[in-house]
């Protein structure tokens, strides 16, 4: 006998069968849902990094204190791949008889890739530059004020005498928010030519790129084991260091929903693949009587199933693009303007999931048929047989658990939500068993159509456990998607509430604050806020001097290399708490020589940021010691602090107590909210405080804001495709039992039940269903979005909405029962004979 003749014929001949086509529906809504949903997760995912690459002036680069290699910036051509050169050191600029340190950036003429080069003329006009031309600078407020030069004169730097072409406003890759020293733009052959990027100096150099992602990856492969010493690859999350739980966050919330669709997608297969397989049992069966090896009958149903999973994973993925194209013509606000080809990846890897899907969840009911006995013809054993444990039944698990660590691209998000849908399973399945339990105690006193629909339930032991656990699956990653999403946007977006502070004032001295304060509370600010800025060096830790070689860590180099930012505070600062040790802990109150004296610790004590200490091995206890000028203060480290960094508050690595810390010299540093638009009411404030430098910040703002509109209106695109999938969940799990349902109505009916009685006990037994899968669900959706808001998310405070979440749980319940009566309409209607002639 020819296998895959025999498959054809059984396909053509079965093709009209209701489960036949559900499963194949099921395999292309699966690949449908999962390939737009991945090509829309990676289209976003792509336009928030151009977003921000526009704040780092490229896509991906390349930085190193020495030069880097000339190799590097050929083989990025070859991929054609635009590339620009800088370089950054700290030189003296002379005007007359004043110097002042300047921050220096150096560029090519291909400067910036991405974002806009901000520069001001001579007339006070702002505009859009590109590049700074041989024989020019540009340098920013505070260098200007600082020289006292105007736009078109000139000033002296690195020997060489050049024209101020323009004050500098904004640079895309503007490096670090408060820069120590002001900053100046010049052309990189000027910086050649004069010697300052020679053998010795304090540059760090780095090679810019644009282009497609695919060159860039394949660039950054290139790269990464041709770094020289102390090279880094600068990537748009890695360098903007405010963005970076941005992009997290935005991330972890696009792979959520995508994972959560294509589970949906997935339970619809499985059910389908079960309930197409239980009704070949019979045909099987005489197969193996007429003489049909077990292994023919297998290798004809894997064909079966092979024959239809191809065409229909070829059609979802074609709907797929369909879908994604579709998506993009709409919401035009979710991509960015130039619009690259639609990718083919995400589909090809969705149609595989789906294949793995219907293989892996269709695989243990067909080996079970191989083992149908030839007897079964004329006497179903096969499903009364009772086996405690089938191993194969590990198989559909397997394949879920690979699904969700491939689509969720974390161990933590797989995690969470693999514990949280098998939590899910398991409690729907032991409160559907003790409503079986329950329903046969309180069977016999209840009302007869109550007592009829329980009886049915537990008549189908294994089926009822089957359609509570796969609806409860299905409605809690419906109530993830539709309820519990919402609610943590919302959250995310109340982190960054409209009085967030957008300005920062850099220099200010101690005779200045009352006055800042009083002109900004004019001008209509808040939210002002005031910390104290001292700069030094770590001079050594636990008395010995610090040795970059000591630590794994590469960033522990920079900050040795580099200068210290240190603060102090008397109260906890706000977007900060203490994860271990404690505050700054005074000694009691006194009073001597009748003066009151506050409380203050007897050795200097300083509180770490977790991630710093991390990068140095630091512990409570160890103590660190710092030169701040021609002072050295030695301090213990009595707490370690988490500190939100995308709170745009004044935040620091390193806080010392404030009895030991008051007489470092320093400055001070604030920050302030002012309603958008009105920044040309602190010019007054910079006239009269031409020392103060005053930072915008609405730009960074509003990408972040940008990354949160874009996540909330992908998650909304991908809502639409799970309702899909989940309306077929429901479909194949209320169809599952359609069959058990239809012989029993025909036999109840041709006892003389009447088409009431029998609506009435479907409506209870969908009712129970319903109940039991909607309040699971609910339980699971709020532990799942609890979990993901803590560890995922790093949301603090976070609720679930409970009572949209029992609303909705009830309303499942509502619906299941609605949505089964109709399903069971036609049965109730068709004459009991036509159904028994059927079988």
């Amino acid at each position: 006998m020819n296998t895959l003749r025999l498959a054809l014929r059984t396909l053509r001949r079965e093709w009209r069968l209701p489960e036949l086509r559900t499963l194949a529906l099921a395999l292309v809504l699966a690949v449908a849902a999962l390939g737009a949903v991945a090509t829309l997760a990676a289209r976003v995912e792509r336009a928030l990094l151009d977003s921000a690459a526009e704040l780092i002036g490229g896509d991906l680069g390349v930085s190193a204190r020495a030069p880097l290699p000339a190799e590097l910036a050929a083989q990025a051509r070859t991929l054609g791949l635009e590339v620009g050169a800088a370089a950054s050191f700290p030189s003296v600029a002379f005007a007359g008889d004043r110097s002042q340190l300047l921050d220096v950036q150096a560029v090519d003429d291909a400067y910036p890739l991405r974002g806009t080069l901000q520069l001001g003329g001579a007339d006070g006009r702002g505009y859009a530059g590109h590049g700074i031309a041989a024989g020019s600078v540009a340098l920013d407020h505070r260098a200007l004020v600082a020289l006292g030069l105007r736009v078109g004169e000139r000033v002296q730097l690195g020997g060489r005498d050049l024209a101020i072409a323009a004050e500098l406003v904004r640079q895309p890759d503007g490096g670090e928010l408060f820069a120590l020293a002001p900053r100046v733009l010049m052309n990189l052959g000027d910086a050649e030519a004069a010697g300052l990027l020679g053998v010795g100096s304090r540059a760090r150099h780095r090679l810019m790129l644009a282009g497609a992602p695919a060159a860039l990856a394949a660039f950054q492969r290139y790269a990464e084991p041709r770094l020289p010493a102390g090279g880094e690859i600068l990537t748009p999350a890695k360098t903007q260091e405010r963005l970076s739980a941005a992009f997290d966050r935005g991330e972890a919330f696009l792979r959520l929903a995508a994972l959560l669709a294509a589970l949906l997608a997935g339970v619809a297969i499985a059910l389908a693949a079960q309930r197409y397989a239980r009704r070949k049992t019979d045909e099987v069966a005489l197969l193996r009587a007429l003489g049909a090896p077990r292994r023919q009958v297998l290798a004809t149903l894997a064909l079966i199933l092979t024959l239809i999973a191809l065409p229909a994973a070829a059609l979802g993925g074609a709907l797929a693009l369909g879908l994604a194209e579709g998506v993009f013509a709409l919401a035009h606000g979710l991509f960015p303007q130039t619009q690259a080809a639609l990718p083919l990846a995400p589909v090809l890897a969705a149609a595989g999931a789906g294949l793995a899907v219907l293989a892996g969840f269709a695989f243990p009911p067909l080996a079970r048929l191989a083992e149908v006995p030839p007897v079964a013809v004329f006497r179903r054993t096969q499903d009364r047989r009772v086996r405690r444990f089938d191993v194969l039944y590990l198989v559909p698990l397997l394949v879920a658990v690979l699904l969700i660590a491939a689509e969720s691209g974390s161990l933590r998000v797989a995690g969470i939500l693999a514990g949280s849908l098998g939590g899910v399973a398991l409690a729907a399945g032991t409160l559907a068993a003790l409503l079986l339990a329950l329903a046969r105690r309180l069977a016999p006193g209840a009302h007869p159509a109550l007592r009829l629909g329980l009886s049915s339930l537990a008549r189908r032991r294994g089926l009822t456990l089957v359609q509570a656990t796969a609806i409860a699956l299905g409605l809690t990653a419906l109530l993830l998607l539709a309820v519990v999403a919402p609610a943590l946007l919302d959250g995310w977006r109340r982190e960054l509430p409209a009085d967030t502070p957008n300005w920062f004032v850099l220099n200010l001295q101690d005779d200045q604050r009352e006055a800042l304060g009083a002109e900004l509370a004019h001008v209509g600010a808040d939210q002002l806020n005031m910390l104290p800025l001292a700069v030094g060096k770590l001079a050594a830790i636990n008395g010995r001097a610090p040795r970059a070689e000591d630590f794994a860590d590469p960033r522990a180099k920079e900050w040795l290399d580099n200068q210290l930012r240190l603060s102090w505070s008397a109260a906890l600062p706000q977007a900060n708490h203490v994860a271990a040790g404690r505050w700054f802990a005074p000694q009691a109150n006194h009073v001597a020589a009748g003066r009151w004296f506050a409380p203050q610790p007897t050795e200097a004590e300083v509180s770490v940021d977790r991630g710093w200490a991390q990068t140095f091995g630091l512990k409570l206890g160890d103590t660190l010691t710092f030169a701040v000028g021609d002072r050295a203060l030695t301090a213990r480290i009595t707490s370690l602090r988490g500190v939100d960094w995308s709170s745009f508050r004044v935040n620091f690595f390193l806080l010392l107590d404030p009895a030991h810390a008051a007489e470092l010299p320093h400055t001070w540093i604030a920050s302030f909210h002012l309603d958008k638009g009105r920044g040309d009411a602190l010019a007054a404030v910079a006239r009269a405080h031409p020392n103060l430098t005053l930072i915008d910040v609405n730009a960074l703002l509003d990408r972040i804001r940008d990354i949160i509109g874009r996540v909330t209106g992908a998650v909304r695109w991908v809502l639409g495709f799970s309702l899909l999938a989940g309306a077929l969940v429901l479909a194949a799990a209320l169809s599952a039992s359609a069959r058990e349902r239809r012989h029993e109505a025909a036999l109840l009916r041709t006892l003389g039940a009447r088409g009431r009685q029998l609506t009435a006990a479907v409506a209870a037994e969908f009712a129970a269903l319903g109940l039991i899968a909607g309040l699971t669900a609910a339980g699971g959706a709020a532990g799942a979005g609890l979990w993901f808001a803590a560890r995922v998310l790093k949301l603090d405070g976070f609720v679930p909405p409970l009572a949209p979440l029992i609303g909705a749980a009830l309303a499942a319940a509502v619906a299941v029962t609605l949505l089964g009566l109709a399903g069971t309409r036609r049965v109730l209607r068709t004459p009991p004979l036509a159904v028994l002639r059927r079988g």
